[in-house]
């Protein structure tokens, strides 16, 4: 497969061509995150193409999306916790300020973060962790990917 998904990650996700989909949710698909230097960084990607905002969706969406979002948090955080002692909780962020679709971020924090990043946003991070090779998503998260995803399984038992 290419990369392509990468181009409309929401319409690759709705025909099953994005690799990075954990879960279809109830309004959205839960993915983990292309990069991983805080493991188990993970995004919930709206369902509907052209949807930028939360507020572009009608209210019954909208709490289904941000429940969504607090299942794909407490999913990461049950997950990381039990595979980092160092897991400390997930930051929560819908932001929308790079990507023109409604997507939130959930970022696992940890106790081994630099201490200038610690307390920080992880946007602060600097610039090469976002695009060294080592911290893009691969096979060794694939345990982890499992993690969440059974947690996530789990919790809409």
């Amino acid at each position: 497969m290419t990369d392509g998904w990468r181009r409309d990650r929401i319409g690759a996700a709705l025909k099953g061509e994005n690799p990075t989909v954990l879960r279809r949710l109830t309004a959205g698909f839960a993915v983990i995150g292309d990069v991983q230097f805080l493991p188990g960084y993970s995004v919930l990607l709206v369902d509907e193409p052209g949807v930028q905002r939360l507020s572009d969706l009608p209210r019954r969406r909208r709490l289904s999306f941000l429940s969504d979002m607090d299942q794909l948090g407490e999913a990461v955080e049950r997950a990381c916790r039990r595979m980092d002692p160092a897991f400390l909780r997930v930051n929560l962020e819908i932001l929308g300020n790079k990507d023109p679709f409604l997507h939130a971020h959930v970022w696992p924090r940890f106790g081994w973060e630099p201490a200038d990043a610690a307390c920080a946003p992880v946007w602060l991070y600097p610039r090469d962790r976002w695009s060294d090779e080592q911290f893009r998503l691969g096979p060794r998260h694939d345990a982890l990917r499992k993690a969440i995803t059974s947690e996530l399984d789990r919790l809409r038992a």
